[in-house]
């Protein structure tokens, strides 16, 4: 679905991402870890066009997306939750869910019905503005407010930064639920256990570049990462 060649991007002339190649097939949850500052938010901000490439290509369901403009790619079918939610937090909860439906404006009664079916908390709390909700319920409003373009890829960045040890599994069982629903998933996280228990696959990200790939068992599973990332 997803194939990333050989991006190398960099923030004036410091190079943030070395020579990253990717791969998300359709219907996997695959997961990138990594320390702070090691390029993780940086690769999906390329994906998603709101940062650019000097070098290599970035293609989805065969098309080559390397120049798209952002609104351009969203059509297309990638939804980005970025780090931090970003949600509109002087509107409403339905607002912010209808915000999100830009792209598809004759199924937003539908849509709205299928995230609150995902997220009955926001049923409850349709007419509340977001800037008053709890930070799970914003991190449900901003996952939410993705899946109301109707993605066939959706990326999310740190879902659970900042969030109680119940509300994290909570998130992560939602993430479940809507890859066994039929997206597709590209998640960044730095809770690396909870990140390979679902995963399909894993890229591990040092300083721009990846070093070690595999799946979510195999992982999980090695004395290095479990040392380096589990704390193990």
């Amino acid at each position: 679905m997803l194939k990333v060649q050989d991006i190398n991007v960099y923030y004036d002339a410091i190079h943030a991402i070395k020579g990253v190649s990717l791969e998300v097939n359709e219907g996997e949850i695959v997961t990138l870890i990594g320390a702070n500052g090691a390029g993780k938010s940086t690769v999906l901000q390329t994906i998603s066009g709101l940062l650019r490439s000097k070098t290599g290509s970035i293609s989805f369901l065969e098309e080559d997306i390397s120049s798209t403009p952002a609104h351009k790619i969203v059509q297309k079918g990638i939804a980005h939750v970025p780090e931090g939610r970003r949600i509109f937090l002087q509107m409403t909860v339905q607002e912010n869910l209808e915000m999100g439906a830009y792209t598809e404006p004759d199924n937003i009664g539908a849509n709205l019905e299928k995230a609150f079916a995902i997220f009955p908390r926001l049923l409850d709390r349709r007419k509340q503005i977001a800037g008053t909700l709890s930070g799970g319920e914003q991190q449900m409003l901003a996952m939410g407010r993705a899946l109301m373009s109707s993605p066939k890829l959706l990326m999310l960045d740190e879902p659970s930064m900042g969030l109680a040890p119940i509300l994290v599994e909570q998130i992560f069982a939602i993430i479940d639920e809507m890859n066994r629903a039929g997206t597709t998933i590209l998640l960044v996280e730095q809770n690396a256990q909870m990140a390979l228990s679902i995963a399909s696959r894993v890229y591990v990200l040092e300083t721009g570049a990846i070093v070690v790939t595999g799946t979510g068992r195999e992982l999980s599973e090695s004395d290095e990462i479990r040392k380096a990332y589990l704390g193990g």
